[in-house]
């Protein structure tokens, strides 16, 4: 592979990071639980490293602006339109696999 400069390293990181959310977006069909137990993040984990990467660099973002960040829209509106009731399987899966504190 090509050498990247810092510059070139961020700007393909920052296109992958905004395709993997259009990509959620898209896949509004894909629960959280089920990325959870398949992947051990979801669209909450990945707005909560956003806000935590601004809270790093000195930016003031709520946890509320970073969900809206990740899920085009105000989280409460997102789980009314897309969220459904986790099955037993689900919360099950969930219990045994998810992430140790």
């Amino acid at each position: 592979m090509t050498a990247l400069t810092k510059e070139q390293e961020t700007e393909l990181e920052a296109a992958a990071f905004r395709r993997l959310v259009a990509h959620l977006r898209e896949r509004s069909d894909v629960q959280n639980i089920d990325l959870m137990n398949l992947a051990g993040f979801c669209r909450n984990c990945l707005s909560n490293w956003y806000r935590e990467a601004a809270e790093e660099a000195g930016l003031p973002v709520s946890k509320d602006e970073s969900r809206e960040m990740i899920y085009g829209m105000p989280y409460e509106d997102w789980k009314n339109l897309h969220q459904k009731e986790a099955s037993p399987v689900q919360k099950a899966s969930f219990e045994q696999n998810k992430p140790k504190d």
